[in-house]
């Protein structure tokens, strides 16, 4: 057995009817040569008949070398190991379908793969073990390694090969599949020229902090007067925009009532690392600007 090949799931042939995603590695004049890639690259063929609805004038126009399509199967003989395909009785949504589930096979083949090579133990026992019984329980062996992360009791009906495979994969699924926080950021403008015009911004800037929770915070941060910045971290980035809306609001609703003003430069979204540091950089410029420098007045002494 193999540390890093094996098909994806438990059947070694796909079902009649199901769509399967393809490598095309040949094209003959009866069509198209494929490897199946969740199959682990058994060969099958797109006949030239199968490849389009239309009139074909140049098969390149349809299929390309090195390209993954999403194909159906339509016949299997697992005797003689051919196994016919068509790609032009693919809707757009089946092909969408198909990719979903690829993409989800193929971070779990990736994970799988890394646990055979760092325990030596053949990938096919780990699908033997693991990754097929989680598919069947759970839909899909993916979904089942994302609950595991919160939830360990997934791996109670599972028999390990060993601890070391164990210990291995939870450790790689955590570090793989644990969600990372989403940066959401706004900019706003809160000016009052009334007499307590200071502590009335102040105020309505700590509105927005006001039910800040352990799991979900805003931080106001001065830019420069009269400009300010909210931020969140949140792993769900709607929820995190949402926040920032809703403490808009309070701001706007607390400076209004004391004769001022609230004006939304950069409405609530997520932001990168180069965003953070285009701001870290702005702040730090106004920070030079702001500060006073004392050397003229050394040099006049200096003089007389």
């Amino acid at each position: 057995m193999s540390l890093t090949n094996c098909r994806f799931y438990e059947d070694k042939y796909p079902e009649v009817d199901s769509f399967v995603m393809v490598n095309v590695k040949q094209i003959a004049e009866m069509g198209a040569y494929v490897k199946l890639l969740e199959y682990d690259n058994i060969d099958g063929m797109i006949l030239l008949s199968e490849l389009s609805r239309r009139r074909i004038r140049s098969i390149q126009k349809l299929i390309r070398i090195g390209r993954n399509e999403v194909v159906i199967v339509l016949r299997v003989d697992k005797e003689k190991g051919y196994i016919d395909l068509s790609k032009r009785r693919v809707s757009p949504e089946d092909v969408i379908k198909c990719e979903e589930r690829y993409n989800k096979s193929k971070a779990v083949h990736s994970i799988m793969r890394h646990v055979a090579e760092a325990t030596q133990t053949p990938l096919e026992t780990l699908y033997e073990n693991i990754g097929w019984p989680l598919n069947q329980k759970y839909g899909h062996a993916h979904d089942a390694f994302k609950i595991s992360i919160t939830n360990p009791s997934v791996w109670d009906e599972i028999t390990f090969p060993s601890e070391p495979v164990k210990n291995e994969l939870q450790q790689y699924i955590n570090s793989k599949l644990t969600p990372h926080p989403t940066k959401v950021r706004a900019d706003i403008e809160v000016t009052c020229f009334g007499y307590d015009g200071i502590d009335a911004v102040k105020d309505a800037l700590r509105a927005a902090e006001a039910d800040n929770t352990p799991e979900n915070q805003i931080k106001v941060r001065l830019v420069a007067p009269p400009l300010y910045v909210l931020a969140s971290q949140c792993l769900d980035k709607t929820l995190g925009v949402k926040l920032l809306e809703e403490a808009i609001v309070k701001i706007e609703e607390r400076i209004k009532a004391a004769g001022g003003s609230c004006t939304v430069k950069m409405a609530p979204k997520a932001v990168t690392e180069h965003d953070d540091a285009i701001l870290q950089e702005l702040m730090e410029k106004r920070e030079r600007e702001n500060t006073q420098v004392s050397g003229d007045e050394d040099s006049e002494s200096d003089d007389e």
